[in-house]
């Protein structure tokens, strides 16, 4: 009996109940009555929670900004556009007036293209790509030609370089339709063979500069938001 309380042991359940007590003291004890463990504050309304950047409502009033950048916008670009022709600048606001959707970059943009297609297809007898591009007068007159040099066994070797200079010569609206006319400044490489691969026009290795005038047109009510090219000129 002695042994068993020996100063080592009496030493060591000293400290096990040192230990035993500091550890009830920071935890505590379950006794089935304890409340529940502190749920997160949901956040009262209209409190913001600094950790969260808020959605902010459009405020009163943003439209007419976004209304007055976009006009000043259409303003520079005439502007730059009319370079100083106060008839050309007119007329292309009268346009925009007409058109909302319309903005002389944008279109001037879309012109080019439309360009370079037109002239291949013409080129290559490409039909369909010239109806979906063409009003129907022109349409016809374009393919009268096609047809006339088909007949002649002729074709056409047709290389589109690029357009160094495009501008706006005149734009209206007639109470139908905007019409905005385009002078393009073109190079190409242009040669016209018959059957037997002989050179009637042009030359096959030499760049080509032509210039042409077209006028594009659409309704500004339709809900077609496609342009047609309703005349051609060929310019000296």
């Amino acid at each position: 009996m002695e042994d068993f309380f020996d100063l080592p042991t009496l030493i060591v359940i000293g400290v096990a109940v040192f230990v035993l007590f500091r550890l009830r003291s920071v935890l505590g004890t379950r006794t089935g009555h304890e409340r529940p463990p502190v749920e997160r504050r949901k956040p009262v309304e209209g409190e913001h929670d600094e950790t969260v950047v808020p959605i902010r409502p459009r405020q009163a009033g943003a439209p007419e900004l976004d209304d007055e950048r976009r006009q000043r916008k259409i303003a520079a670009e005439i502007e730059q556009y009319s370079q100083g022709d106060a008839e050309l600048a007119a007329g292309l606001r009268s346009v925009v007036e007409a058109d909302p959707t319309f903005t002389p970059k944008s279109f001037m943009e879309g012109a080019k293209q439309a360009y370079e297609m037109i002239v291949t297809a013409y080129a290559e007898g490409d039909r369909q790509t010239l109806k979906n591009l063409l009003e129907r007068d022109v349409y016809e007159g374009f393919v009268r030609a096609i047809t006339e040099r088909e007949a002649a066994d002729q074709k056409v070797d047709f290389t589109f370089v690029g357009l160094p200079k495009v501008e706006f010569s005149a734009a209206e609206y007639d109470r139908k339709n905007v019409l905005v006319t385009v002078r393009f400044h073109a190079e190409v490489v242009s040669a016209t063979r018959d059957k037997d691969g002989n050179l009637i026009e042009g030359n096959a290795d030499q760049v080509q500069n032509i210039a042409d005038e077209w006028t594009f047109a659409r309704n500004p009510k339709s809900r077609d938001p496609n342009w047609k090219l309703t005349s051609t000129n060929q310019l000296d």
